[in-house]
């Protein structure tokens, strides 16, 4: 039987703003809900769309644009300093409670989402379940070794362009943006051409980087805004969930840096895609899905009974 998507959109006031939402199946269903936060600091959840897929396993998929991004409030004329982790944190509790599942949810973070969710997981909030992961960093200052780690070994040329520009300053120049594109293309999404929703995430960082510029920097391996110091070593072992790490073999989340999650948190197991690189529930959607589902009916179990 085809599954037929029961889909709900709303809007959340966060304070004087508006955090834009999507649920994908019933929230009503029994079974523990996944939260899907987006990538960035400032892309959208286009990109990470496929996770609606989930929703046909009984567990209801929540999308939503963090502030800043997307159909959410924009606000493109505020400091650097506005942007921070805490008021992320803040928005991803007020959603919780605008939905009413605080007291039962699990989380997925894809990249930056991960490094949100690594900080919302930390601080054992009682209501989440489980904790997934995916293609996320634990320190940003491993994450930009292994970024020019691996730009040395694109094609010839590639990685003193980069360097060139950079030291310029010239990240809009035309042989920057193509070379930067090489890097994209063999460690960010490996399907060619881009998925449409892939594409449509990029173009809206490009219409508004406010908080990609802020909290980032120009582009996804040159780091050099507000999180450039960012790290959760030596505190991911306060993660009291059972937590999936999801990484791809080409990923820009190289095996080193998805390493401390597999040290520190004590429930802990990792899926590595063969076929991937930082975008796997594109690369290899339907396994990417599938890991998904069997983790959470294995480690939600207790609502799997609920409800049966």
């Amino acid at each position: 039987m085809e599954f037929i998507e029961k889909i709900r959109e709303g809007y959340a006031a966060f304070g004087a703003y508006q955090t834009w939402y999507r649920v994908t199946g019933d929230l009503s269903s029994g079974l523990t809900p996944l939260v899907v936060i987006h990538g960035g600091p400032g892309c959208t959840h286009d990109y990470v769309d496929a996770f609606k897929d989930v929703a046909a396993s009984g567990h209801a998929v929540i999308h939503y644009d963090q502030l800043g991004n997307g159909r959410s409030t924009h606000l493109p004329d505020e400091a650097r300093s506005f942007w921070t982790v805490d008021l992320f944190l803040a928005e991803l509790n007020n959603l919780l409670d605008h939905l009413q599942i605080s007291d039962d949810y699990a989380i997925l973070g894809q990249s930056w989402g991960g490094m949100l969710g690594s900080e919302h997981a930390i601080l054992q909030p009682k209501g989440l379940r489980a904790f997934i992961p995916a293609n996320s960093p634990t320190c940003m200052r491993t994450w930009v070794s292994e970024a020019n780690r691996l730009r040395k070994l694109l094609p010839e040329g590639v990685h003193e362009t980069l360097l060139k520009h950079e030291a310029a300053g010239t990240y809009q120049d035309p042989e920057y943006l193509a070379a930067s594109r090489v890097f994209y293309d063999h460690h960010v999404c490996r399907v060619n051409p881009w998925p449409e929703e892939v594409a449509r995430t990029f173009a809206q960082v490009d219409s508004d980087p406010t908080v990609y510029h802020a909290m980032s920097g120009p582009t996804e391996f040159h780091v050099i805004g507000s999180l450039k110091d960012w790290k959760s070593i030596g505190r991911l072992s306060a993660i009291n969930v059972p937590t999936l790490v999801i990484s791809g073999r080409h990923d820009e989340a190289t095996p080193l840096v998805v390493k401390p999650f597999l040290d520190e948190i004590a429930d802990v197991r990792w899926a590595l895609f063969e076929d991937s690189s930082h975008m796997p529930h594109v690369e290899e959607r339907q396994a990417c899905m599938g890991t998904v589902v069997k983790f959470l009916d294995e480690v939600c179990s207790h609502q799997v009974l609920k409800a049966s």
